[in-house]
């Protein structure tokens, strides 16, 4: 299958910087690189996209064809998310070939093991969140999942990447005590992550207020 590849705009970062190209194996449909949907034409879908080398988020969803018993049909996941380290060589979202609906079942519950293939033959694996929706319809509007997801665990992406802000505002101690870290830039931009379209425009408000004073 022809692969078509995506430049995404909003991931432009200064020309010295190094990218590689970043691909899902098969049956693996790329669906959400850093918040952004991925688009695909009529005729093909987009299944590489090419990024600079640090730490990106990727959602994709394993959706193949599969042998039940004389019949095939198509088999789909949940969608995964991964917070990862994108290298500078291509490199590959895989998983294993998966033929018969019984054996997808059965690997998918008890947990699938995603790995990241470099173009040399390296593999790692990849640590995962399986997206759980609501509803019916609860994959229509992937990008607005991700976008809550990301809400609700203060992750945003600044010049291209992904930015934990949990991570670098809160510490949790070996005993479980919880300090709030890093300078008032950071803490700002977590709590402003984490707030709903109202309160954003509340806050932007008392911003310029302050401002004006």
């Amino acid at each position: 299958m022809k692969k078509w590849f995506l430049a995404l705009g909003s991931l432009a970062l200064p020309l010295a910087a190094q990218a590689g190209t970043l691909s899902t194996g098969e049956n693996i449909k790329l669906l959400v690189v850093d918040g952004k949907k991925v688009e695909s034409s009529f005729w093909s879908e987009t299944s590489a996209v090419n990024l600079p080398a640090g730490k990106h988020q990727i959602v994709v969803r394993y959706d193949g064809e599969v042998k039940d018993g004389s019949k095939t049909r198509i088999y789909t996941t949940r969608p995964y998310l991964f917070e990862m380290e994108v290298p500078t060589q291509n490199a590959t979202i895989t998983l294993p070939r998966l033929s018969t609906l019984s054996q997808a079942e059965s690997y998918f519950q008890r947990g699938p093991e995603w790995q990241l293939e470099l173009a040399g033959g390296a593999k790692q694996p990849l640590e995962y969140v399986e997206l759980q929706g609501k509803g019916f319809a609860a994959f229509s509007d992937m990008e607005a999942l991700v976008a809550e997801y990301n809400r609700e665990h203060g992750i945003t992406f600044e010049e291209g990447y992904a930015v934990d802000l949990e991570k670098a505002a809160v510490e949790v101690s070996d005993k479980g005590e919880i300090s709030i870290t890093g300078d008032a830039l950071v803490q700002l931009k977590l709590w402003y992550s984490k707030a709903n379209a109202d309160e954003k425009a509340a806050f932007e408000q008392w911003v310029k207020n302050q401002a004006n004073q």
